[in-house]
């Protein structure tokens, strides 16, 4: 087995971990003054652990990494991949038809402004798309009279939702490049949490009778990363 590839970061701590990240080299964080071969040797003794945990992010999937807005790259909505088209306009606009998403711009080489639009229309999918779904899972299940005091739907860093102790439900936009199982699963996780506000039996329970595929849909979600 050849040796292990790492950057190493010191730092207050008092032993030495090792991070794994899907896209990412390996990160070595080491209290200061730890010796370059006490940490190469606790790594290269991990070998066989960091290759078994290596070999489960084959067929993850990037939602943004690697993208650089050109024309002819494939972009995710609602779990379909669709060529971007770039073309030059006056009027700056972005559609979806077909299997392509066209963004008019007036200079088609000006990769910033087409991502810059990108999001924004994602952004406006999402927060039509989200809402609709959510407002259809509550009239779905009357009987749960989930009753979330606040829906808000926002571009966020690690998250695909949160529910506050006080009722608010924060989706994630990006929620809006998966296929529509995927985001339903997690608007229904999110509501289970207005009834049971930690991830116990009762809180499983629940989202069982709601969601009974959810382990599948939970181990397909994680497929993807927000990076």
């Amino acid at each position: 087995m050849d040796p292990v590839q790492y950057k190493v970061i010191f730092s207050r701590r008092r032993s030495i971990s090792i991070i794994l990240s899907p896209g990412k080299e390996i990160t070595v964080r080491a209290p200061c003054r730890t010796s370059l071969k006490t940490i190469d040797k606790f790594v290269q003794d991990k070998a066989e652990w960091i290759q078994h945990n290596i070999r489960k992010y084959i067929g993850i999937e990037s939602l943004n990494k690697g993208k650089n807005y050109t024309d002819g790259e494939l972009h995710l909505f609602m779990g379909q991949k669709y060529l971007l088209r770039i073309t030059d306009y006056a009027r700056p606009f972005v559609k979806q038809y077909d299997d392509i998403i066209e963004a008019g711009v007036k200079s088609k080489y000006d990769n910033q402004k087409v991502k810059s639009m990108l999001d924004k229309w994602y952004m406006q999918k999402a927060q039509e798309v989200l809402i609709r779904k959510l407002n259809d899972i509550l009239l779905k299940f009357p009987a749960y009279d989930f009753s979330p005091s606040a829906i808000v739907v926002r571009k966020l860093k690690s998250r695909w939702g949160s529910c506050t102790y006080k009722g608010k439900i924060t989706l994630n936009s990006e929620l809006i490049k998966l296929d529509e199982t995927f985001f339903e699963y997690v608007i229904i996780h999110e509501l289970c949490h207005l009834k049971y506000h930690n991830h116990g039996k009762e809180f499983y329970r629940l989202l069982s009778v709601l969601v009974p595929d959810y382990k599948l849909l939970r181990k397909g979600l994680r497929k993807f990363v927000l990076e």
